[in-house]
């Protein structure tokens, strides 16, 4: 018994390494490459300019920016959106709250009836 436990510790251990090795040696392989580098398109890509950049240069701006009079027109047109969306309401008014409770209740066990019929009225008339 003793001689079979040694066999498959020290056999097992070097078909693990054998293994492993051949892992490493697959890896080592895929990332080698024959191909040289890939071409950068000629505008593409960092350029070496030979100087370092100057911070103290205000870089370019894409857009031209908003005045303090534009920025306080769209502020005040954003702002008379919101209450005109206000003024119309804002959420639904709730006439009787004990009403709206006994029809969720009802709705609910009419809803897992016709879930457990497996069949929906609505849809087919026929059914029960």
């Amino acid at each position: 018994m003793t001689i079979n436990i040694g066999e498959t510790v020290f056999f097992g251990a070097g078909r693990f390494c054998r293994i492993g090795a051949a892992i490493v040696l697959m890896g080592i392989a895929g990332c080698s490459s024959t191909n040289g580098p890939t071409p950068v398109a000629a505008g593409m890509g960092p350029k070496d300019t030979g100087t370092f950049p100057n911070l103290n240069i205000k870089p370019q701006v894409a857009a031209p920016q908003f005045t303090e009079a534009e920025k306080n027109a769209k502020l005040a047109q954003l702002k008379a959106d919101e209450n005109s969306q206000a003024a119309k309401g804002g959420g639904p008014k709730v006439a009787n709250q004990a009403a709206l409770t006994d029809l969720a209740k009802r709705h609910g066990d009419e809803t897992l009836k016709q879930i457990e019929a497996k069949c929906d009225p609505a849809l087919d008339p026929t059914c029960k």
